[in-house]
């Protein structure tokens, strides 16, 4: 992999978080460009630009959703990782209906950003950007109980367990089990990839967000 395809751009108006992941990821071997806003970096971004985003969630001007957007309506692919603060599920239940490859919520351990990085310059290379096909996602969300269905309906919504617990009247503890369940049988390691597959099968199309 080339210098230029293990580019990682931080979009982040934190001083100290552009300076501090960044110097993390030159150590790590990756080449880094930052911006201090989100319409630093869009005046800057072009289809010829290789790597992936690291994107944070709320910045002043344009929050990183709107960045997303304006990204994928002029063709620009690259992969985006979002960074949430404490709260921000409904935001990052958005961003990966939008695309983005995973969400980190801050502060975030070293080894997660990583392996997110590494995930989302890998499917960079194969031009898929790893999207399910929605056949295989149906097959996945088929193997899930009616409870397990009723849950993972709260998860595409944003809602945390608690209140998911109260709409289907069940105790927390119970919701804490059945998705434990689904995200072993979706084969998902984390929301994200629960989110993604959930998408591609078309739940949560009547729910915009």
């Amino acid at each position: 992999m080339s210098e230029s395809t293990r580019t990682v751009h931080i979009v982040d108006d934190d001083e100290a978080i552009r300076q501090s992941v960044g110097f993390m990821l030159r150590k790590a071997g990756h080449s880094v460009e930052t911006y201090a806003s989100g319409v630093q970096f869009l005046k800057t971004a072009t289809r010829e630009m290789h790597g992936c985003v690291l994107l944070d969630v709320r910045m002043p001007e344009i929050d990183g959703l709107e960045v997303q957007a304006r990204l994928a309506e002029q063709g620009i692919m690259l992969p985006v990782i979002m960074l949430t603060g404490h709260g921000d599920v409904t935001l990052a239940v958005r961003a990966v209906k939008a695309g983005a490859i995973e969400f980190l919520e801050k502060p975030f351990e070293r080894t997660a950003l990583l392996a997110a990085i590494d995930e989302a310059l890998s499917q960079a290379g194969r031009n898929d950007r790893g999207q399910l096909a929605a056949a295989e996602a149906s097959v996945r969300l088929a193997a899930l109980t009616m409870r397990e269905r009723d849950v993972l309906d709260g998860m595409v919504l944003g809602r945390p367990n608690k209140l998911i617990a109260f709409d289907l009247s069940i105790a927390t503890r119970t919701v804490e089990v059945h998705r434990a369940n689904l995200m072993e049988k979706l084969a998902a390691r984390s929301l994200s990839d629960v989110l993604r597959i959930a998408f591609a099968a078309g739940l949560g199309e009547a729910h915009p967000g």
